[in-house]
């Protein structure tokens, strides 16, 4: 065998090593965000419309969030807002319109406080969703529903939704107990103890 033909071979076996590695690292990296992001991920890439422009975004979401100081709330701070939390379902009964505003505004108070930036709506889903991607798209329908409110079309058992959403992610947010296993215990909370 010639030396040109073993350098050929040498070089074919590198490309070809190289576009398995180069397959594999990319493998890798959608499991990993879609480990990472379950259904965040798949509206992602219907967004997009591209799996590797969905994959630049959730990247780049990952690194921008790196930048923020993101950080748990004290014992004391979780309580008074769970003790917020409770003034505002109360309220509910007697004025839902002002409960689901008052939800929408804790939920943003605790991320704020736990050191998320409050730009647009979309800029504090996209940025919640790195920490919190499975109860990120509750607070999307949450504050559908609420613009719907706002424009009149909706009713109280809508509202009511609204609530169990925003307390989905607020309970994350606090990362309670309830954040974890909560939505039974939160629908019944706002039907008085029925289950839905």
């Amino acid at each position: 065998m010639e030396l040109w033909q073993i350098a050929l071979i040498v070089l074919v076996a590198i490309v070809v090593v190289g576009a398995v590695a180069w397959m594999m690292t990319q493998r890798n990296r959608t499991e990993h965000l879609t480990q990472r992001y379950g259904p965040e991920y798949q509206r992602t890439l219907e967004s997009t419309g591209d799996k590797r422009e969905a994959e630049r975004e959730l990247e780049a979401r990952e690194e921008r969030v790196k930048q923020y100081e993101i950080k748990p709330l004290s014992a004391g701070q979780r309580d008074r807002y769970l003790a917020k939390w409770r003034e505002t379902q109360a309220e509910f009964v007697d004025d839902p319109s002002a409960a689901i505003a008052e939800a929408d505004t804790l939920v943003q108070d605790v991320m704020g406080e736990r050191g998320y930036p409050m730009g647009d709506f979309d800029q504090r889903t996209a940025d919640v969703s790195v920490d919190h991607p499975h109860v990120v798209e509750e607070y999307r329908a949450a504050h559908l529903i609420a613009k719907r409110h706002a424009s009149g079309g909706v009713e109280t058992e809508d509202l009511r939704q609204a609530m169990v959403h925003y307390r989905a992610l607020f309970d994350d947010l606090l990362e309670t107990e309830e954040g974890k296993s909560g939505e039974p215990e939160r629908e019944r909370e706002l039907t008085g103890g029925r289950a839905r």
